[in-house]
């Protein structure tokens, strides 16, 4: 079996740098002065200690990525041209956001809503033209490329209306204002175009284009989850931040919450590629297709013979239909696996890439676990209490904790790893929503 590992890239000394090095490094440097000239008197000491740390670091992922380097120019440029726009009217107390929002620009593309909806529309997209690859083996180079650039399109418009949408919370009130990080609605924004970028970063350092078509799936069902929460909930607008949430604890701790779970999301993708690629036929039926939908038939036994209300039998049998199609779904993938799978790196690429992305999120996850805790120390008066999610987010950090030493201490490889990483997405997605939706504790503002 070839164990060739993924190449690792290539280095290069700080001071070996290009004029395209310094000049961005200058504009970034350029950019923190002119954040720190209009708007360092509406922070405290920390927040400005954060925002002199963000430059170094974005400097050196830009020297470590350079495509990093593009998109921190065009994001920073159009949402410096949405704040420009906005300010050309004023209402009593800031920037007159109606106003602003009828000028055409705005109302189409850069006002912060405009923005994620292009968001959405570009990740479907996306999804679409990887998947389409496998369809059309003649094409499927030229598809794969159109899909790269429809991700990096979505980033792009999530990072804008992300950014438009800080300084939109800043104009409408006192003490309204604070990072897009604060409920379900902003935080699936930040899951989608992170696990896009961390997706985009993999496929250009170690050409792993095909995955294309797996990891943009459980981002095509973020965005899916993000447009459902908005409609039914009205979660777009802005609201004030809950007394727990008015921290700026929240502004690192979520960050790092999530870069763990888009690499847990990552490597859960990678992990179906890889049993449909290599498990046996009988495993992946029994694993992949009777677990939904078993999920199905036991929340159709409970809508109809569980005695509910109304309104929460309709609920189950809404979440039973995602399991069947989710059940519908994987036994096409598993009937037609050979297809599907015939574009995808080898096997040891694919444990590798693996690897790489769960140590990469439980690394954040521990700091976001850590920083957590602070959070909580400040907020409540306890570093821990036995909540339930953080009974669940230390479910989670076991989970990987195990992962991690059975792959360096026993060896873990194989279908073995790929089942694990596949059963930790579910074990993730439960601490992250499942406990919003069924339990209820110090974290119940951020419920269903």
């Amino acid at each position: 079996m070839n164990t060739t590992a993924l190449p690792l890239p290539t280095r290069t000394s700080p001071w070996q740098r290009s004029l395209a090095d310094w000049a961005f490094a200058a504009l970034t440097l350029t950019g923190l002065a002119l954040a720190f000239w209009r708007y360092s008197g509406s922070m405290d000491g920390y927040e400005q200690g954060i925002l002199l740390c963000s430059a170094p670091a974005l400097i050196a992922l830009g020297w470590f990525w350079k495509p990093l380097r593009t998109l921190t120019v065009v994001v920073g440029a159009a949402t410096l041209l949405a704040l420009a726009l906005y300010s050309r009217q004023t209402d009593g107390f800031g920037a007159d956001l109606q106003a602003g929002e009828q000028l055409f620009l705005m109302k189409y593309a850069l006002a912060s809503q405009s923005a994620i909806l292009w968001m959405a529309f570009l990740v479907f997209l996306s999804t679409t033209f990887y998947w389409a690859a496998l369809a059309w083996r003649g094409q499927a180079a030229m598809l794969e490329s159109g899909g790269t650039k429809l991700a990096w399109a979505a980033v792009t418009m999530a990072l804008i209306g992300t950014l438009v949408r800080w300084f939109e919370s800043h104009q409408i009130a006192p003490d309204i204002g604070h990072i897009p990080v604060s409920n379900l609605y902003e935080v699936f924004v930040l899951f989608a175009w992170m696990t896009t970028l961390f997706h985009l970063y993999f496929e250009d350092r170690f050409g792993t284009r095909a995955l294309g078509a797996w990891v943009m799936l459980v981002v095509s069902a973020a965005v899916g989850f993000l447009l459902w929460y908005s409609a039914s909930r009205g979660a777009h607008e802005i609201q004030p931040l809950v007394p727990a949430l008015q921290s700026w604890w929240m502004k690192i701790h979520v960050p790092a919450n999530f870069v763990g779970y888009g690499c847990f999301a990552l490597a859960a993708m990678v992990a179906l590629a890889y049993l449909l690629k290599t498990a046996a036929t009988r495993s992946l039926w029994l694993g992949l297709v009777a677990l939904p939908l078993g999920l199905v038939a036991v929340l159709l036994n409970f809508a109809l013979f569980g005695g509910f209300a109304e309104g929460t039998a309709a609920g189950l049998i809404a979440w039973a239909r995602k399991f069947g199609s989710v059940g519908v779904f994987l036994a096409l993938c598993v009937a037609l696996r050979a297809r599907v799978t015939e574009r995808l790196p080898a096997l040891p690429q694919l444990d590798e890439l693996m690897y790489r992305a769960i140590a990469l999120g439980f690394a954040f996850f521990t700091i976001a676990t850590i920083l957590g805790a602070f959070w909580a120390a400040e907020a409540w008066g306890g570093y821990w209490s036995w909540d339930p999610k953080e009974t669940w987010a230390l479910i989670v950090w076991l989970n990987y904790a195990a992962w991690l030493h059975m792959r360096l201490i026993k060896g873990l490889r194989g279908s073995m790893a790929a089942w694990w990483a596949l059963v930790g997405l579910l074990i993730t997605t439960f601490a992250f929503l499942g406990v919003n939706m069924f339990l209820s504790g110090l974290h119940s503002y951020g419920e269903l």
